[in-house]
């Protein structure tokens, strides 16, 4: 059955959740499988190290870079058609959010994503953290926070009605996102063999980025034959969390690529971490661990609204396709965690030696 028939069959909503689903399950086992976390990666990075949690990151960011500029010279997808291309980027957002996003992922211990795919596998403390992710980015949205948000985001934006591309501000020819891809995958693979990283987990690392490049590919498909505006999209969980929760709080809301996302990462990571024999119920071990995480569950909620997307929506998906504002989230997402960990977690350790 062709795409036009099962959208004939199930409608356009359904069909993009649908696919949402699809990249969910494939991003829940990669992710679960390769335990690729942003925050991880930023901690290690930190302290001087250059070990197996920056070369998963690297070689998660660098195969997205692989495969979605890979299909884009193929012609299966249009960057500039991206609904995060197609809409001014905010300057102040990415600065101010990233930062937010980077010091609320290390005091959750662990970005939004990461906290998803945790709450699947048993992880109590990320099922919380969740949660009061998911209701702030909700009111950061369309909530009480929602003008204080738009206060800080009008406050830099860029120009001309849509997002920088950076290749096409610098000039760049269209085969160097490749280019950089390639040469980023090489220094994680580099990074991989002197920390002698497992192969499969290398390969669910590269699944990570592979399900990005997905999202992106169905969804442009999608677009070509719906016949209402249908924007493309891929693997993000800021908007998609907060639009998941609502849509189960509101009887009229409709199916979307997000609302297939979100289950499909639980489902993805349940399955994998079931069959890996790594399900296992955990919780918070004190009231100061809660406070902690939960305190940076609201960061991060807000951060992630305010900076356009979270470590995988900015850091990863955005990062994919050049958007400018993007980049500058994931540079101060790591700016945040870095000078967390070093205040926080660094000077907690040095104290008790």
């Amino acid at each position: 059955m062709d795409l036009i028939a099962i959208v004939e069959r199930i409608g356009e909503g359904p069909t993009a959740a649908l696919f949402g689903l699809i990249t969910g399950i494939v991003f829940g086992v990669a992710a679960q499988r390769s335990r690729f976390c942003l925050r991880a990666a930023t901690v290690e990075f930190a302290r001087g190290l250059m070990q197996d949690k920056v070369a998963v990151w690297l070689l998660t960011f660098s195969t997205a870079l692989v495969w979605v500029q890979g299909a884009e010279l193929l012609g299966l997808m249009r960057s500039d058609d991206a609904r995060m291309m197609a809409v001014p980027g905010s300057w102040s957002g990415a600065i101010i959010g990233g930062l937010m996003f980077g010091v609320g992922m290390v005091l959750a211990r662990g970005c939004s994503g990461r906290l998803l795919v945790l709450a699947a596998t048993g992880n109590l403390r990320s099922v919380v953290s969740g949660l009061v992710f998911a209701v702030v980015a909700q009111m950061s949205l369309s909530g009480w926070l929602s003008p204080l948000r738009d206060k800080l985001a009008g406050l830099w934006i860029t120009k001309g009605g849509h997002n920088l591309d950076l290749l096409t501000f610098f000039h760049l020819p269209d085969y160097f996102g490749l280019l950089l891809g390639l040469v980023t995958a090489g220094l994680a693979l580099f990074i991989s063999y002197r920390n002698r990283i497992g192969f499969s987990r290398l390969v669910f690392a590269s699944g990570v980025g592979f399900a990005v490049a997905l999202g992106w590919v169905l969804t442009y498909t999608l677009s070509q034959i719906s016949f209402d505006p249908m924007p493309i999209e891929s693997a993000t969980f800021s908007g998609p969390s907060a639009n998941t929760l609502m849509f189960f709080l509101d009887r009229n809301a409709v199916l979307e690529f997000d609302i297939g996302l979100v289950p499909g990462v639980v489902i993805g990571s349940f399955l994998s971490s079931i069959l890996a024999r790594e399900f296992k119920f955990q919780g918070f071990t004190d009231e100061s661990n809660m406070r902690r995480s939960m305190t940076g569950a609201v960061l991060m909620g807000f951060g992630a609204m305010l900076a356009g997307g979270c470590a995988i929506g900015a850091g990863v998906t955005g990062g994919s396709i050049f958007a400018g504002t993007a980049w500058l989230a994931l540079f101060c997402m790591w700016i945040g965690a870095m000078i967390t960990d070093m205040l926080v977690d660094q000077t907690r350790v040095a104290a008790t030696v």
